[in-house]
C-alpha cells in the first residue's frame, strides 16, 4: 500500500491524497460505507458502486469470525469473493464489540475471553488470532487489536487500557510480519490511537503508534458520548504528532459536519453507520440541510430528493413518495435513504478534496457547516 500526499490546504491542516491498494485507488478525504457483517444494511454491492460510488467499504472481524464464520470465507476465497466486492475493504478487529459486550467478557494480558450475542458461546480474541481472522477476511486494511475504554474514564484505567493496547500493537505488528496475506495480495496494519479524553495519554499513545512505522494509523475512542470540541482538540493533537506520509484514519466520526471539521484538522478517512442507521429511521442528509421525511410536511412535496446530488436515486424519487414508503413500512424506503445519505457522504468528502486541491476548502468548509446543521 502507498499514500501520495497530493496536495495541503493553505488556511487549513487538510490534505487531499491519493491511497493505492491492490484493489483499487483510493481518493482522500474518503467516507467508508460501514458493511459490518459483509453487507452495507439495505443496499447492494452494485448499488454501491453504480449510485454511490464507494471506493472502500468496512467490514467487521467479530461478527464475521461468528457468522458466517472463517471457514466459510476461505472456501469463498476471502471477503471479496464471497460478496463479489472488488474494490478495497477495510476490517475493524473487533475489539469496539468484543468491549461493548462488558457484561459478557474478560479481559486478560492474553485477549479477551467472551460470550457471543448470537448464541452465547464462549471464544477467545488475541492479538494474533485477530491478526489471522483478518487474514482469513482478506481485507486490504486490517486493524490493530485494542481496548477502547468508555466515556468518560478515569484516568488510571484509561492510562492501564492504554498500555495493554499498546503490548497488543507491539504483537500484532510481530505476528503481521510472521504471517503471510492468503489471497495473494498485500494486507496493510493500521494501529489505533487511545488515551480516552486525556491529552497526555493521546500524545503518548500518538507518539508510540507513530513510531511503529506501519502504513497508516488510526485514532479510536473518540465519537463515544464526549462533547464535539473535545474530540476536535484531540484530533488536532493526534493530527500534529502521527507522520504527515501516512494516511489518518478517526474510527467511527460521525456527523457531515464532524467530517469537515477533522478533514481541516489533517484527517484522510472516516467511517460510520450515521448515514445507514438514520437513513434507516427517516433521517435524510442533503445539500441544503437535515430533512425528517416522516414529517407530514413532506406529504405532499414532490421534489426529488437532492437536486444537488449527482445520484441517480437522490434525482429520482421525491420527497412525498419517500415518505409514503415509511409510513406504509414498505422496505423499498429504507433502501431508498440509505443510498441516498451515504452518495451524499460520498458526495461531501468528495467536495472537500475538490476545495483543497483549489485551495479554498476553510472558507468554503465556514460556509457549508452551518447549512448542514440546518433542520428543514
Amino acid at each position: 500500500m502507498t499514500f501520495d500526499l497530493i496536495k495541503k490546504d493553505p488556511t487549513t491542516s487538510a490534505r487531499a491524497g491519493s491511497l493505492t491498494t491492490d484493489h483499487g485507488v483510493i481518493e482522500t478525504p474518503i467516507f467508508m460505507p460501514v458493511g459490518t457483517v459483509g453487507s452495507v444494511k439495505a443496499v447492494t454491492q452494485t448499488q454501491l458502486k453504480e449510485e454511490i460510488n464507494a471506493q472502500i467499504i468496512l467490514g467487521n472481524t467479530y461478527h464475521l469470525y461468528l457468522r458466517p464464520g472463517v471457514d466459510v470465507l476461505e472456501q469463498a476465497g476471502g471477503l471479496h469473493k464471497f460478496n463479489g466486492w472488488d474494490r478495497p475493504i477495510l476490517t475493524d478487529s473487533g475489539g469496539y464489540q468484543v468491549f461493548s459486550l462488558a457484561a459478557n467478557r474478560k479481559i486478560k494480558e492474553e485477549g479477551v475471553l467472551f460470550q457471543s450475542h448470537i448464541d452465547g458461546s464462549r471464544h477467545l480474541f488475541t492479538p494474533e488470532s485477530v491478526i489471522n481472522t483478518q487474514r482469513s477476511i482478506g481485507a486490504d486494511i486490517i486493524m490493530a487489536f485494542d481496548e477502547c475504554p468508555p466515556y468518560p474514564s478515569e484516568y488510571a484505567y484509561a492510562k492501564t487500557s492504554m498500555e495493554l493496547t499498546h503490548r497488543w500493537l507491539a504483537r500484532c505488528v510481530k505476528h503481521m510480519s510472521e504471517t503471510e496475506p492468503k489471497y495473494g495480495y498485500e494486507q496493510s496494519l493500521f494501529p489505533i490511537v487511545q488515551g480516552s479524553t486525556y491529552r497526555d495519554l493521546r500524545k503518548l499513545s500518538a507518539e508510540f503508534i507513530a513510531g511503529m512505522e506501519c502504513d497508516g494509523n488510526a485514532i479510536g475512542g473518540l465519537s463515544v458520548g464526549e462533547p464535539e470540541e473535545m474530540m476536535y482538540e484531540l484530533s488536532a493533537l493526534c493530527c500534529e504528532i502521527l507522520p504527515e506520509d501516512k494516511p489518518r484514519y478517526l474510527m467511527g466520526v460521525g456527523t457531515p459536519w464532524n467530517i469537515l471539521e477533522n478533514i481541516s484538522l489533517g484527517i484522510d478517512m472516516f467511517d460510520c453507520v450515521m448515514p445507514t442507521r438514520n437513513g434507516r429511521n427517516g433521517m435524510l442528509f442533503t445539500t441544503k440541510g437535515v430533512i425528517n421525511i416522516k414529517n407530514k410536511k413532506w406529504a405532499n412535496d414532490f421534489s426529488v430528493l437532492d437536486e444537488g446530488l449527482d445520484c441517480p436515486t437522490s434525482q429520482f424519487y421525491s420527497k412525498a413518495y419517500l415518505r409514503h414508503l415509511f409510513i406504509a413500512g414498505e422496505f423499498t424506503g429504507l433502501t431508498i435513504a440509505s443510498i441516498h445519505n451515504l452518495a451524499f457522504y460520498l458526495h461531501l468528502v468528495k467536495e472537500a478534496r475538490k476545495h483543497i486541491l483549489a485551495g479554498d476548502f476553510g472558507a468554503w468548509k465556514n460556509e457549508m457547516i452551518p447549512v448542514l446543521k440546518t433542520r428543514l
